[in-house]
Order: structure tokens, then sequence, then C-alpha cells
């Protein structure tokens, strides 16, 4: 998989890291190839596409280009994300570091399951890496619009979607409601019972949801799924919230404030 870094990193800076010389520095819109997983605490990853000098060549070569250079170290989200809640890190005891057996870094580090459970962590809103897709240019799957209540979101999905449907749809929301006369399943809604709604918004098949007039309604994540495969662009009027879930590359957004 691919991902851009969120943050900054040098591992001659890390006292974590059990070699800097094995670790890959980044920047903040770094794309990173990540080849294992395997580590609970630190991933096998190698730099794709500088985030700055940028050139042609180098995007459209960038799988060949790049295959061949090192792999290295990189923290893994959960150990990333630990170190900003905590804040805590522990300086090496002494001696320089180097790679071998007998002289890496000792580190004193606080408990991680404590600092993953207080209402600290829990109130943070950690970013580290974001799954990416290589596209063409402005090639996206899901176009997500943003703004305040009231600024025209609504307006601009209609229009876009009466003016070009054969590049843009919207996902038809799903509900407990019960079908008004001449109201056809599919067509406007899908109407399903309370009963299936919750099952599925237990296993995370929807985007979002909520209740209105003591009905439910939600966009459940297949109906996107089945724009997309119909080489059509979901348009979505969503909270911020979503963008969570749909920043992958399975929905690879095109976000626009408005």
């Amino acid at each position: 998989i691919y991902v851009k870094a969120l943050f900054n990193y040098d591992p001659k800076d890390d006292d974590l890291i059990p070699c800097a010389q094995a670790g890959i520095k980044f920047s903040i819109g770094d794309i990173l190839q990540i080849i294992s997983k395997d580590d609970h605490n630190w991933w096998q990853g190698k730099k794709i596409i500088p985030s700055k000098n940028i050139d042609e060549s180098i995007i459209n070569d960038y799988y060949g280009t790049y295959d061949n250079s090192p792999a290295g170290l990189i923290p893994s989200p959960e150990l990333q994300e630990w170190r900003i809640a905590t804040n805590a890190i522990e300086q090496a005891r002494d001696g320089n570091a180097n790679c071998g057996v007998f002289g890496r870094k000792r580190k004193v580090m606080r408990d991680k399951y404590l600092a993953k459970h207080n209402a600290v962590f829990d109130q943070l809103d950690l970013v580290t890496y974001e799954e990416v897709i290589r596209l063409p240019e402005f090639h996206r799957k899901t176009l997500v619009l943003l703004g305040a209540h009231g600024v025209g979101r609504r307006h601009i999905k209609n229009t876009l979607i009466t003016s070009q449907p054969k590049h843009f749809a919207y996902p038809i929301p799903h509900t407990t409601r019960l079908p008004k006369k001449d109201e056809e399943n599919g067509k406007n809604y899908y109407f399903v019972t309370h009963e299936e709604m919750m099952r599925d918004i237990a296993n995370n098949e929807y985007l979002e949801y909520g209740t209105h007039d003591d009905a439910m309604y939600g966009t459940k994540l297949e109906t996107i799924r089945n724009i997309n495969r119909q080489s059509l662009m979901g348009v979505l009027d969503v909270e911020p919230q979503a963008l969570k879930v749909l920043r992958t590359a399975e929905f690879a957004p095109y976000v626009v404030f408005i």
C-alpha cells in the first residue's frame, strides 16, 4: 500500500528507533510505500515521491524509478500516536547509539497501555498517515462537498447530477420509515427495517446516519461502491467527520470546501 505522511520525521532525532541508520527521513506530504507491517511498532517502507520538486518524469515512472530505493524503518501509526499523546519520551541513559546488538539505546518509557487509555488520548484527533492511490489528474471516485448549512451544497449537487448524469450520481439513502404512496424501493430511498439498519450500523456499513421524525436515515457505503462500479463519480454533501471514512484509496475523494 501507499500512504501520505502527515507529520515530519527524522530518525536521528528519535530515541525510540532501534537503529537510526535504518530509519527513513520524510516530511509532511511525502509518499511512502509500505513494505511490511509485521512489527507492531516499526513498519518497513520506502519513500516514493518527495513532497517538493516533483517533475513529470518522476510521476510517470515512480514505480520503476524508485523500485530499487532502499527500504527502512518508519514508526507505525500506533507508536506515533502514543508518542504524540504522551509527549513523554525519556532520553537515552548514556552513550552513543549504534546498530550493534549490544550497543542499542536503552530507553525508559511509560506504560503504553495506560497512555492510550486515558481521557486525554481519547480527546485527541491524531493523524499520522493517509492511504493514497495513484490516479490520473482530477480523476477521483467521489466528490465531497463540505460547508456550513445553507451555503448551497445541495443545489450544487443537484445541478451536477441533473446536468451531467453520465458523470455524476448521488448515493440513494436508506431509511426505516414506511414508503409513501407511489414511492418505489431503490428510487428515492431504500426502505429497510429498524433491526436491519441497526445491524448494518454495528457492522460499520454506513458512512453517516441519523434520526428524523422517529425514523432513521443513512448513507450506506455499498451504495457509493455501486456508483463507482458504473464508472460514475459519487457526489456527497456530508459532515466533515465522514472524511475519516472516505479518505481511503477505495473512495479517493476530491474534497471541495464551500
